[in-house]
C-alpha cells in the first residue's frame, strides 16, 4: 500500500485543485498550493495557472450572455440509455435544445451508441457531461465494453499504482467513446459485504478504502476525466436500499468522523474533483434527518464548510425511492450544483424557474451553481469540440483491458 503514485499525474491534479484548502501534498510527497473555483492569481503555477484562469474567465463571460432558462438547465443531468435508435436520440436533442441540460448519465447500452450521443453533446452551444457509472469499468452499463472486476473483489496485491493505472485505463476507454465524467470511485466504507454496497467497496478498513479510492481517482484525472467520489456522507453502514427508501445511517459523530468521514476527507484533500451526495439521513449531522441530498446542513455545513470542498457537488438520482417527496430546488438551495435524474426533467427545471422568477429563490445562487459547472467544462477542455471517431471503436476501447483484469485479481 505504500508506494508512491506516479508523479505523471500531479500536473493534473494541480488543475483540478478545485476543492482545496491550504497546502496539499502532491502525488509525489511534496507541498502543493491548490486552485480553488475562486482562485485568481495566474503566476502561482505559469501555465497551470493560466488554464485555470482562461477557464474562470470563459466561465464569467459564457455566464454573462445566458438567459435564465440557460443557466437554470445546466444545473440538471437526466438519464438516458445509450441507444442510438431515432426515439433516444429526438429525446437528448430535446434535453439539449428545450431543456439546456447541462449533462447526461449514460444507462444500459453499448459503445457505438455512447459515441454518437457523445459527438451530439460535445457539439451543443455549451457542451455536455457525458457521464458514466462505471464502477467496474464501462462494462457495467455498455454490454460490449470490457469488464473489470468489482472494487471489493480485487486481488490480494492490489495496492495504490495498480489502482492508478486501472482508472488511467478507464479514463483512456472514456475518452475513446467521448464520455468525460466517471460517477464513481465508491469509496463507501463496507462493514457488510452482502449488504446494498457490498462488493461496490473497496471493503471495511477506512484507510485500504480512502488509499485506493483516491489512488483511483487520481488516474481517472490524469487522463482528463472528471471523477465524482460516491455516496457522501457514507452508505457503508445501513442495511437499507436508498433506491427504494431512506436509510437511515446510525452512528456517532465519532464514528462517522473516523469511519465513513475518513475517505471523504482524504478525497477532498487530494484535490479531486466531484462529490455524488447521497439519499442517506444522518441524525447525527442533521437532526432533521433530511435526505443529504436535500440537507443544507451535509451539503453546505458540513462538505463545504467543515471539510472544505469547493469542488462539483452531485446529487443521487432523484427518482430513487429515498429522495422521494424532495425536488430539485431542495437540493440546489442545499448547495448541490447538479440534479442528477430527476423523474421528471422538464418539470423540475420549470419549477426552478418559477421560484427564481417569484424571488423564492435567489439568482445569485444559480449563478454561482452554473459558474462552477462551466468552470469545470472548461477546464477540461469541452470547449475545443474533440470529435468522437466510431472506426474501430470496440478494439480501440478494449486495448490492453484484458491484462489489466489479470493484474487487478492477482
Amino acid at each position: 500500500m505504500g508506494r508512491l503514485l506516479p508523479s505523471v499525474s500531479l500536473m493534473f491534479i494541480v488543475l483540478f485543485s478545485f476543492c482545496g484548502r491550504g497546502e496539499k501534498r502532491g502525488v509525489d510527497g511534496s507541498e502543493t498550493a491548490s486552485i480553488s473555483v475562486e482562485a485568481t492569481d495566474s503566476n502561482i503555477f505559469g501555465g497551470v495557472s493560466d488554464l485555470t484562469s482562461q477557464a474562470l474567465h470563459l466561465a464569467d463571460s459564457t455566464l454573462a450572455g445566458m438567459t435564465l432558462e440557460q443557466k437554470v438547465g445546466q444545473c440538471f443531468m437526466p438519464s438516458i440509455y445509450a441507444s442510438a435508435d431515432a426515439a433516444t436520440m429526438r429525446k437528448l436533442r430535446s434535453y439539449i435544445s428545450d431543456l439546456h441540460v447541462g449533462g447526461v448519465v449514460l444507462l444500459k447500452g453499448n459503445l457505438g451508441s455512447a459515441a454518437i450521443m457523445a459527438g451530439v453533446g460535445l457539439k451543443s452551444e455549451i457542451p455536455l457531461f457525458m457521464a458514466i457509472d462505471a464502477e467496474w469499468g464501462l462494462g457495467m452499463r455498455l454490454e460490449d465494453a470490457p469488464d473489470f472486476p468489482r472494487n471489493g473483489r480485487l486481488g490480494p496485491r492490489a495496492d495504490e499504482l495498480l489502482l492508478f493505472d486501472y482508472g488511467s485505463e478507464v479514463a483512456r476507454e472514456c475518452r475513446r467513446v467521448g464520455i468525460n465524467m466517471v460517477l464513481g470511485p465508491v469509496i463507501d466504507v463496507s462493514e457488510n459485504p452482502d449488504g446494498v454496497i457490498g462488493s461496490r467497496s473497496f471493503g471495511s478498513d477506512p484507510k485500504i478504502v480512502a488509499d485506493l479510492g483516491v489512488a483511483y481517482a487520481r488516474g481517472v484525472e490524469s487522463g482528463g476525466v472528471i471523477s465524482v467520489a460516491k455516496h457522501f456522507p457514507g452508505h457503508g453502514s445501513p442495511k437499507g436500499d436508498s433506491h427504494v427508501s431512506l436509510p437511515v445511517i446510525e452512528r456517532s459523530l465519532h464514528q462517522l468522523d473516523s469511519i465513513d468521514l475518513y475517505p471523504f476527507r482524504s478525497y477532498i484533500d487530494a484535490a479531486l474533483s466531484g462529490v455524488m451526495v447521497g439519499h442517506l439521513a444522518v441524525p447525527a449531522i442533521d437532526p432533521r434527518s433530511l435526505p443529504a441530498a436535500v440537507s443544507p446542513v451535509v451539503i453546505n455545513d458540513l462538505l463545504r464548510g467543515e471539510l472544505g470542498f469547493r469542488g462539483l457537488v452531485l446529487t443521487d438520482a432523484l427518482n430513487m425511492g429515498g429522495a422521494e417527496g424532495y425536488g430539485a430546488s431542495a437540493a440546489i438551495v442545499a448547495g448541490a450544483d447538479v440534479v442528477v435524474g430527476p423523474a421528471d426533467t422538464a418539470t423540475e427545471i420549470r419549477e426552478v424557474i418559477r421560484m427564481v422568477k417569484e424571488g423564492e429563490l435567489g439568482i445569485d445562487i444559480i449563478d454561482s451553481r452554473c459558474r462552477r459547472i462551466l468552470f469545470h467544462k472548461y477546464l477540461i477542455g469541452l470547449d475545443r469540440n474533440n470529435p468522437v471517431s466510431l472506426e474501430r471503436i470496440r478494439e480501440d476501447v478494449r486495448g490492453e483491458s484484458d491484462s489489466l483484469y489479470r493484474r487487478l485479481l492477482s
